[in-house]
C-alpha cells in the first residue's frame, strides 16, 4: 500500500525520535558503567607497563572523560538501531535487485567494523604499547613517562576507528564490482598498486612505527585477497 507524503514524514519523525530515545537512554547507561569502559579501554596499555600511571592536565578532565565515554556507549547501542530503522523506513520502496545490494551491507558492515576494531584492540594494541613503553625506558637520560588519559583513550578510540573502517574494503571492493564500476579482472591487474597504496594508507593512519603500519596493511592485504573471490567476472 502506498503511503501519502505526510504519513512518510510522520513515520521518519517517529523513528527519528526513536533513535533519538535509545541515544538518551544508552548515554544514561554509558554515564553510569564509564569507569568499567575507561578501564576495559586502558587495559592494554596497563596489561604491558608495570609503573602505569596515567595523568589528567586539567581539572575538568575527569567530566569530559566521562561524557565522552558516555557518547561512545551510546553510539555503539545506537548506530544499530539506526541502521535497522534506516532499513525499515526504506526498504518497502525498494526492487528486489536493490534489496539483494543493500541488505549484505547492513548485515556486513558492522560485524567488519567490529573485527577490525577487535583486532586493533587484542592485536595491535599490545605489540604497539610494548614498543612505545620500551623506547621510552630506554632512553639516554632518565625520563619519567606520564601520558594524559585523555591523550591515550583519543590514541585509543581513533585506533578502533581506523581499523573498522578499513575492514569495509570487501564491501566497498565488492559493491563497486556489483553495480559494474570495477570488474574482477581489473582488480587483480590492479594488485601491485593496491600493495603500495595499502603500506602508504597505514603509514598515513597509523603511529609512526613500522609494527603498526604492517599490522594494518596486512589484514588490508588478505582482505582484498577475500573480496576477488566474490567479486564477478
Amino acid at each position: 500500500m502506498k503511503m501519502t507524503l505526510m504519513q512518510h514524514f510522520t513515520e521518519l519523525r517517529k523513528r527519528i525520535l526513536w533513535c533519538a530515545f535509545v541515544f538518551l537512554l544508552s548515554f544514561a547507561f554509558g554515564w553510569v558503567v564509564s569507569d568499567y569502559v575507561e578501564l576495559f579501554l586502558s587495559a592494554p596499555l596497563m596489561n604491558v607497563w608495570d609503573d602505569a600511571a596515567l595523568l589528567y592536565t586539567e581539572i575538568s578532565d575527569g567530566l569530559m572523560i566521562q561524557f565522552s565515554l558516555a557518547t561512545l556507549v551510546a553510539l555503539i547501542v545506537t548506530v544499530p538501531v539506526f541502521m535497522w530503522n534506516v532499513w525499515a523506513y526504506i526498504a518497502p520502496g525498494l526492487h528486489k535487485n536493490e534489496k539483494q545490494f543493500l541488505i549484505p551491507i547492513f548485515l556486513f558492515s558492522p560485524l567488519l567494523f567490529v573485527m577490525g576494531a577487535a583486532f586493533a584492540f587484542y592485536i595491535l594494541f599490545p605489540f604497539v604499547f610494548k614498543f612505545f613503553i620500551e623506547l621510552n625506558e630506554s632512553a639516554s637520560i632518565p625520563t619519567v613517562l606520564l601520558p594524559s588519559v585523555k591523550g591515550y583513550l583519543a590514541f585509543a578510540i581513533g585506533m578502533l576507528k581506523v581499523f573498522g573502517i578499513a575492514f569495509q574494503l570487501p564491501l566497498v571492493l565488492v559493491g563497486l564490482n556489483r553495480v559494474g564500476l570495477l570488474s574482477k579482472r581489473s582488480a587483480i591487474k590492479s594488485r601491485r598498486y593496491v600493495i603500495i597504496g595499502v603500506f602508504v594508507l597505514a603509514a598515513m593512519l597509523t603511529p609512526p612505527d613500522i609494527l603498526s603500519q604492517i599490522l594494518l596493511a596486512v589484514p588490508m592485504l588478505l582482505l582484498f585477497e577475500i573480496s576477488l573471490l566474490f567479486m564477478r567476472d
